[in-house]
Order: structure tokens, then sequence, then C-alpha cells
């Protein structure tokens, strides 16, 4: 494809859906579906462990104030959490150092932890800076640009320290940075919904599929909690069951369908039915599992703040 589905922010609303051939479509989706179930596959036991709401809204906020396309906001997340659970395994996997063992127990994983800590701003910076040299409609942070910034929030460095630290994650990364993430899996099944339905307004859904992935995003352990009782029907899961439920929660084409639904409820509630039955018919998903999904989060949007 030559350009991404929706371009910069302030080209978004002129640019049509339905200009991308069947084809094309169909091998975009037959791609990322291949990629989830791989990714699915191949989960460690640390999977999703450093998306703390917390961390994510940095990283929001970080890319709205550089002013960078939210995709790469999204791509960030899934670089670090990549990198860390990499980079942490190959720390702490790593034979102890002469002399170490001489020192009480866990003063070795401490003082790698407290190491990390100091450079751990740095390299949330790092892969945000990654994630927007691999978009082609977001201006690339150059290291000018990440010093003055990161002075900005009161983190000196030069520019060597930046390069250093991106070096650092592209190696943990192993180079491969084109990860899959969820606002991809969403624009790709809003384009799919509109070739299939044409007379559904896909337009008027984008933006308002936004938002909502944005408040999953943010509020994920809730409602993937939430979404876990729903469906084992009982309100103390077993240990074994919160382990299984692991692969619902980094299952990126059920969240993709299931921000859908949410927006499609919103805008056209009366044939809400049918569209979650159009995207169970694109993805194999049941409408039972979109349905649940999207119940869930409307319930944690509508209600109060604590």
């Amino acid at each position: 494809m030559e350009k991404r589905l929706f371009s910069s922010p302030s080209q978004r609303i002129s640019l049509r859906f339905r200009e991308v051939s069947v084809d094309l479509l169909t091998d975009f989706l037959i791609n990322l579906n291949k990629r989830n179930k791989d990714n699915l596959d191949s989960l460690s036991k640390c999977s999703g462990k450093f998306r703390d709401r917390r961390l994510m809204e940095y990283i929001f906020l970080m890319t709205k104030e550089l002013r960078l396309d939210p995709l790469t906001g999204y791509h960030a997340i899934e670089l670090l959490q990549r990198f860390m659970v990499k980079h942490l395994t190959d720390l702490l996997t790593t034979p102890t150092p002469h002399g170490a063992a001489a020192d009480p127990p866990r003063s070795y994983e401490e003082a790698i932890f407290a190491k990390l800590k100091e450079k751990f701003l740095l390299i949330i910076f790092s892969c945000v800076q990654l994630a927007s040299k691999l978009s082609l409609h977001s201006h690339i942070i150059d290291n000018n640009t990440a010093v003055r910034f990161l002075h900005s929030v009161g983190h000196n460095v030069s520019k060597q320290t930046v390069l250093e630290s991106e070096l650092l994650v592209l190696k943990g990364l192993e180079f491969r940075l084109n990860a899959p993430n969820p606002l991809t899996y969403v624009e790709i099944l809003l384009e799919v919904l509109g070739h299939n339905e044409p007379s559904i307004s896909v337009e008027r859904l984008y933006h308002l599929c936004h938002h909502v992935l944005q408040f999953v995003t943010l509020q994920r352990t809730a409602i993937f909690e939430s979404l876990l009782v729903t469906t084992i029907q009982h309100v103390s899961p077993s240990t074994e069951q919160r382990e299984k439920f692991v692969a619902v929660t980094e299952d990126y084409m059920l969240l993709g369908v299931g921000v859908i639904a949410v927006a499609a409820f919103v805008h056209y509630v009366t044939i809400w039915k049918q569209i979650v039955g159009e995207l169970s018919h694109m993805t194999g998903i049941s409408r039972r599992s979109i349905s649940d999904f999207a119940y869930v989060t409307l319930i944690h949007i509508v209600k109060p703040s604590a």
C-alpha cells in the first residue's frame, strides 16, 4: 500500500474509505490474522507486564507533546513491551559476575533493577523515537529534538547518550521493529467493514474508535478483569483460569472488533447486531465474544469515576 489508510491528523477527515482494492485488503487481513495467531502461540509469561496504565498514559502524553501520529504511541508501547521482556530475561539469566556470589542472594537482581530504573525513562523515549521513524506521516524525532525534549522534562542527557539508548533498544529487539499494534488492527478492520457494508459510514466510526481504543488501553486491567468474570461467570477466577485468559488480553483481533463494536453501538444502535455479525464473519470471532467485549467496555465507559 502506498499510503496508510488514514493520513496525517489534518488529512484524515478528507480521506475517503474504499480507496484500497478488495484484493489488497484481503491480503492485509490475512496477514494480520496470521501474525495475531503467531503472537498468541508464542506468548511469554511476562506478556502485558509493561502495559501499566501510568506507563501507557505517559507514552500517549509524550507523543502528543511531540505532535506525533497516534499510531506512533501504540507502536512505541509494543516496542517497549517486547524490548523490556527480552532485556530483563537476558540480564537475569546471565551468569552472576565473579565475586557477586559472596553478596546477599538477591543483591545482583536488585542491582540490575536499580540500574535499569536509572535509564528507564530514556528507554521509553527511545521506543517512541524509533516508532516515529517507522511512520511515514509523522515527523521523525531527530537527536536535537530528543535532547531538547528530555531536557524540558528534567532529564539532562547528551546526543551520544540518546544514540546509545536507541542502539540498546535496537539490538535488544534484534532490529525487528515492524510489530503490529492495536490501532493497525482497528484501521484495517474498519476498512474491510466499509467495503463489505457500503451502507455504513465507517468514517463516522473512525474518530470514535480512536477514543474507545485509548480508553480500553488505559483501562486495560479493569476491562479485562470484568471480561474474565463475564466469561467464566464467577466473581473469583482461579489461577489456572487467569493464566488461560492471558491469551484473550493479547488478542488484537478481538480487541479490534471489540473497539469497533463499541463505536458502532453509539452511532448505529438500530443495526448493531448486523454490524457485529459482519465483524464476526470477517474475523471468525464469535458474536458472543464480540458482544461481551463491547458490553463490559460500555459498562466501564458509563460507570461513574471513583
